[in-house]
């Protein structure tokens, strides 16, 4: 049986994200995630205009009147999401952890793919893959994708991004949208993302909590490695010691960028202290441009 509370939020980020889907991308989804190519429809009568290159020579011949082939796009799509499950996720400053908020983006993006159709999947990892819920339509699937994310248990505490995305290279041989959702606190994941890009429509959603970049004046305190349990005493109070921790974040996170930027990947930077809503709509808008 599934806990009330966990029925509770399901149905909270259900109510919430399906209202902003409605409200704030009014069909902008279509129009930026394209399908797999064209695909054949149908075969009619030449009309003045049509392109000579597409008359249907066998029917043409049979009939012994012009036709043409038409095609179509293939519109719909396969998202797969690829949510990081690991000990750095379950840290938050704020009111909600980084991985609630991974847990909305998801749902918002997966709201947006079963409006127009297409299907959605999940693979969530640790420095194992977790969980894997293979692509299918349909809100009530979402509402599975939800709840999967939202009864998160993970064995693992540590981020293997390259395990993750070898382990999609295995299970997903058709061209799909792939949301990867990580702080991207890991090592050595260049290579297989940049493969993976190739493949795949590959979009990284960074997420990061304020704290990560900047220490509180607290005195001293003891930070924790949630992912390998090592522990760090600190005296915040030292400008110092508050300098280097803002300077180590920012040489991560310039690191983070140039490996993203390299596999020429689309990024979308969610903070816990802010909305998602505008990073969306503002790659949205970047793909739309770049598309004309």
């Amino acid at each position: 049986m599934i806990p009330r509370e966990i029925l509770k939020k399901v149905r909270r980020i259900e109510i919430h994200t399906s209202r902003l889907v409605s409200e704030v991308l009014a069909g902008q989804y279509r129009s930026v995630f394209r399908g797999r190519g064209m695909e054949f429809d149908e075969v009619r009568e030449y009309q003045p205009g049509d392109e000579v290159s597409s008359i249907d020579w066998n029917v043409t011949a049979r009939t012994g009147y012009p036709h043409v082939k038409r095609f179509v796009e293939e519109r719909q799509l396969t998202v797969l999401f690829l949510v990081d499950a690991s000990g750095s996720g379950f840290f938050g400053s704020t009111d909600r952890l980084k991985v609630e908020i991974a847990t909305e983006v998801c749902a918002f993006l997966a709201f947006s793919a079963t409006k127009s159709n297409d299907r959605v999947g999940l693979i969530v990892f640790t420095n194992e893959v977790e969980k894997y819920v293979p692509p299918a339509k349909g809100s009530r699937h979402v509402l599975r994708v939800i709840r999967e994310l939202a009864l998160l248990e993970p064995a693992g505490k540590r981020t293997r991004i390259a395990s993750a995305l070898d382990y999609l290279g295995r299970m997903s041989h058709r061209r799909s949208v792939v949301f990867l959702v990580s702080d991207f606190i890991d090592d050595g994941y260049k290579r297989a993302l940049t493969i993976a890009n190739k493949r795949h429509d590959v979009v990284a959603v960074t997420i990061t909590d304020p704290r990560e970049g900047a220490l509180p004046r607290l005195g001293i305190i003891e930070l924790q490695d949630p992912e390998s349990g090592q522990k760090l005493p600190l005296d915040t109070s030292s400008p110092r010691v508050r300098a280097a921790y803002a300077r180590a974040w920012s040489e991560f996170s310039r690191r983070r960028a140039d490996i993203l930027r390299r596999a020429a990947v689309d990024t979308i930077a969610v903070r816990t202290d802010q909305s998602y809503v505008e990073p969306i709509v503002k790659l949205f808008l970047m793909r739309k441009r770049r598309a004309r």
